[in-house]
């Protein structure tokens, strides 16, 4: 209960700022003043499993609320429809993490985990590798903070360049769920776009989220293989695979499937959708208040510079795949 009225009393004034300001809007205000307030003010130990559960569990629920507001059949043909520009990026995203790991030489497990958190979907992908590939804490710690720092930049940068590039909201949601990394900053940037192109990122992106699944697999699959050759005991290398898929996108899509029933009414389906928005910007709240950024000085350049290129990498050739 701490963590959660924390977030809360920051989320309120970030979204009574985001109608005031809707180029920002309200998610994207919520991660920015809980940042700021985490750099000068650490929260107290008893806020934090609050604070963990609001970034987390409050995340998915806000995910879910927000198939409410769509339609399943324009869930299927967003998610059919950027598939294949999906899976580009996330092979475009390992090309590039395996090529500058070599040039930068940072270490392939490294490497890899900043390549699958930028290609799928963030910190979500990061968990659920690391333990197939035995990763140890530190090359993980490293990853999720590089991972976190693009996010942060991602949220601020996309919007106005979305408008100065002159996106229509799918276009620009289709940008937005192919090239940011974790799920609230897709969420946090489509909408402070527009509520259609945030619409349209969010079936995006959870599109994406469902390939944590066959690399997870393919993954555990090489592992085993290795250990053979060297003669060694494959362990229990898919130890990560029972929570590799994200199974809050089966609530988003079964609610997406109620509203096209026809069973709920308008004004209940609005109501829910309106939640969703709510609770997206308690959980950025949250986030920001976890997050402490001094702790990217500790991660190095190199690791820094592996996101960036990997990050410019998939964020340019989405444009040119739809230019394509």
């Amino acid at each position: 209960m701490p963590g959660l009225l924390l977030a809360t009393a920051v989320a309120l004034p970030a979204w009574a700022l985001g109608l005031v300001l809707p180029l920002l809007g309200g998610a994207v205000l919520a991660i920015l003043l809980g940042l700021g307030l985490r750099l000068s003010w650490m929260p107290p130990v008893r806020c934090q499993p609050g604070l963990q559960f609001t970034g987390k569990s409050v995340l998915q629920l806000s995910i879910i609320l927000l198939g409410f507001g769509l339609d399943l059949g324009q869930v299927s043909r967003v998610g059919l429809g950027s598939l294949g520009v999906t899976i580009t990026t996330l092979a475009l995203a390992l090309l590039a993490a395996w090529g500058l790991g070599r040039a930068l030489r940072i270490p392939a497990k490294l490497a890899l985990l900043v390549g699958v958190g930028t290609a799928i979907c963030g910190a979500s992908a990061i968990a659920a590798v690391a333990p197939i590939i035995r990763s140890d804490g530190h090359d993980t710690a490293f990853a999720l903070s590089t991972i976190f720092l693009f996010n942060v930049v991602a949220v601020l940068v996309f919007p106005p360049l979305g408008h100065l590039l002159q996106m229509s909201d799918a276009q620009f949601g289709l940008w937005a769920g192919t090239a940011i990394n974790d799920t609230s900053s897709v969420v946090a940037a489509g909408y402070a776009y527009s509520h259609h192109a945030g619409d349209y990122a969010t079936i995006v992106k959870l599109t994406r989220a469902t390939l944590i699944l066959p690399v997870c697999l393919l993954l555990a699959a090489a592992m085993a293989w290795q250990a053979r050759r060297q003669h060694a005991s494959p362990g229990q290398p898919p130890a990560g695979l029972g929570k590799a898929m994200p199974w809050f996108i089966v609530g988003f899509v079964l609610a997406a499937a109620l509203r096209s029933s026809g069973w709920l009414p308008a004004p209940l389906q609005n109501g829910l959708h309106a939640a969703g928005g709510l609770a997206m910007v308690l959980a950025l709240a949250a986030i920001g208040l976890s997050a402490d950024l001094r702790q990217m000085r500790a991660t190095g350049s190199r690791p820094i510079l592996l996101g960036l290129g990997v990050w410019a990498a998939v964020t340019t050739g989405s444009l040119l795949l739809q230019a394509l």
